[in-house]
Parts: C-alpha cells; structure tokens; sequence
C-alpha cells in the first residue's frame, strides 16, 4: 500500500494490515469513486491509499508510453504517481467529467511538466511526443488542471490520433507486440503469447522505439 508521506512515497507493509483494516478496503470497493472522495474529504484518510492503488495501472500505462519515445520509466512512474495524488486531493464532483477522466488529465499533465522542466537531451523526444501535430499539451491543459468537458475531450482526441498516427508505421506484428506491451507484459509474457523469442520481441521493440522517434520527427 502507498503512503505519502513528506514528499515522499512508501509502501506500507502487508503484514501491518490488520484485519480491521483490510475489511476497510473491501468496503470501499462497494463505493463509487466520488462517494469515496466525499469520505476522503470527510477525514477518512485511507480513501487515499486505496485509491493511489486502484488507479496506479493508469500511471504504469502511460509510463510504458513514454518510455518507448526516449523517456525514463522509473521518473516517469514516479511523477505519475504525483500526479494520481493530486488528482485525487484536487476532484470536485460537481463538474462533468469523472474522477476517472480527470485522474488521467491530471497523470498526463505532471508528466509532461516533468519532462518540461528537463534540459537533459534525452528527454527532447519526449517533448515532441506530447507536442500534438504542432500544439503543446501545455497548451491543451492549460497553466492550471482543468475539469471541463471540453479540455478533456480535446486531450483525448490529440491522444488518439497520436496513437494512430504511430501504428500506422508499424507492421501488423508490431503492433500486436506494442498492444500487449502497453498493456502491461513484459518480453517473455509477450512472447509465450505470439509463440516468439524473448529476442524477437525486443527486437520488435526496438524496432518500434525507433518508428516512434522518427514518426516525431526525431533522429534514432
């Protein structure tokens, strides 16, 4: 279980759990998102963790993303996770847009910040990837997180059609490979899945890495 805790992640070990408290969790499960948030605001404090865990395969997800345009998974998973927790601290309920939706606004924006922020040269790819056709993502987002309908409609379709312009460079291979990556298996997973090497799947990786750089018009 997460903590966060002076700036700092930790994770709380299984064995302190009392029964008390996992009885907690299964309870939440029986709760729409935003009555947990009313919860979290009302005091109960573990709606935090339980929600940092739930949503934490949206961080690893877009972590994987980035991570093929030149970007640093570990940094990535971190200011991903920064960015869950202030969705959750930041939600209110009386826009239109779920906690869901808004969570991956929010996960999005701090990474990209993150990557803004860099002036390390490995990180330039990461910069025109989030650059939608000639647009910044900043741009899109705003300066401050947003909730309206609007913002998160435009950020979805940019994210869309960046999607599809990249797999239209690759191989019907390739993207099956590139399908079952971002959703979350490693080399041998992928390759007990198509019946293929753990060396023909990293290859097929890199060969991917490499479409996507040059689709953002950067050099390999």
């Amino acid at each position: 279980m997460l903590l966060w805790q002076q700036g700092f992640w930790l994770l709380k070990s299984p064995v302190s759990v009392d029964n008390s408290e996992e009885n907690r969790m299964k309870e939440y499960t029986e709760y729409t998102d935003e009555e947990l948030l009313e919860l979290l605001r009302q005091g109960d404090t573990e709606v935090m963790d339980y929600l940092l865990e739930k949503y934490k395969f949206i961080v690893r997800q877009k972590a994987r993303v980035l991570y093929l345009a030149g970007g640093e998974a570990d940094d990535l998973i971190q200011e991903g996770m920064i960015g869950l927790f202030k969705a959750i601290r930041d939600y209110r309920g009386d826009k239109e847009a779920s906690f869901y939706t808004f969570a991956q606004l929010c996960v999005d924006r701090q990474m990209y910040n993150a990557i803004q922020s860099s002036t390390r040269q490995k990180h330039q790819p990461l910069n025109s990837y989030i650059s939608m056709n000639g647009e910044e993502w900043e741009t899109q987002l705003g300066s401050k997180t947003e909730q309206s309908p609007e913002t998160i409609i435009i950020a979805q379709e940019n994210a869309v059609q960046m999607e599809e312009k990249i797999r239209k460079q690759l191989s019907t291979f390739e993207n099956e490979v590139l399908t079952l990556y971002l959703d979350g298996n490693n080399y041998q997973q992928i390759g007990e899945k198509m019946n293929k090497s753990s060396k023909s799947i990293d290859n097929a990786l890199q060969r991917i890495k490499g479409k996507v750089r040059e689709s953002l018009g950067r050099k390999k």
